[in-house]
């Protein structure tokens, strides 16, 4: 987890370094094709095998939320601070859980409320609304969090339905044809320089995801889950330190506050569910 944490950091620092210097679909979309490369011994396969037409719908109605959510991403980046944008996306785990209570029904304990309304407030404590000028930016860092929190929501039925290495191929492939028209409305001629850089964030996001599942299969969310706040962490050393970005004693108060919240509600699931595995002791032995 903490070589997931810097995998992300390295991936928010290059985008940020790149300043907007391309519109940021085309942005996204030269990063996703690089993926997609290498992703293609996967996708060659399971296209010529074939979905049913519910499936093929999970598909593309997360490709179109993971295309909104990397287009504000994108932009997000080029606006506001490396800290600000790792601060909010912590979001994303508690959208999924509202969302999850929303759509699938799942029950919300007390608890578990008030672990959202802290992380709610944490993101308050990060945007300070009313406290200081918002910056488009923030909201469409908001944006993204809300979409890429639906897109793990339709991860999770996917993920019932097929692999998980075609969960993973075929939304590559679907975001890079989303963004494929709304990169060439507004192309800008890149530089090797930073396609390169492009690549490299592709590399990245590829080495952070694997390193995440390989913790995740090591050990329980429980001891993995507070580590993610490391990223704050690093994303804050980052913008001091290459970026002249100055440290937001409140931008790292609110990520605490998310974080601890996603904590407890790991921490809570993992009780519950071990509460429903482990037998009574006096059940009958087999």
């Amino acid at each position: 987890m903490l070589l997931t944490g810097l995998c992300f950091v390295a991936v928010n620092g290059i985008v940020r370094g790149l300043e907007g210097a391309l519109p940021a679909p085309q942005a996204a979309f030269i990063r996703f094709l690089f993926g997609l490369a290498f992703l293609l011994p996967v996708i060659v396969p399971t296209l010529k095998q074939g979905f049913p037409a519910d499936v093929w719908r999970l598909f593309l109605l997360r490709g179109a939320l993971h295309v909104a959510a990397v287009i504000a991403w994108f932009y997000a980046m080029s606006r506001i601070t490396v800290a600000e944008v790792t601060a909010i996306g912590f979001l994303n785990p508690i959208m999924v859980t509202i969302g999850a209570a929303l759509i699938f029904g799942e029950k919300l304990a007390v608890r578990r409320i008030l672990a959202i309304a802290v992380a709610l407030i944490g993101a308050l404590v990060v945007l300070r609304p009313g406290l200081r000028p918002m910056d488009p930016g923030h909201l469409s860092q908001v944006a993204a969090a809300v979409c890429f929190g639906l897109s793990y929501l339709i991860a999770k039925q996917l993920a019932e339905r097929v692999p998980a290495t075609v969960v993973v191929a075929m939304m590559s492939l679907t975001v890079s044809i989303g963004l494929a028209p709304l990169a060439l409305m507004d192309w800008v001629p890149p530089t090797l320089e930073q396609i390169a850089w492009l690549g490299l964030v592709a590399v990245f996001a590829t080495a952070g995801h694997y390193t995440m599942t390989r913790a995740f299969a090591a050990a329980p969310l429980t001891v993995t889950q507070p580590v993610t706040f490391l990223q704050l962490v690093w994303a804050s050393l980052l913008g001091v330190f290459v970026f002249g970005e100055p440290v937001d004693a409140w931008v790292l108060l609110g990520g605490a506050m998310m974080i601890g919240a996603i904590s407890y509600i790991t921490w809570r699931e993992a009780r519950v569910r071990a509460s429903t595995v482990t037998p009574p002791v006096n059940a009958t032995k087999a």
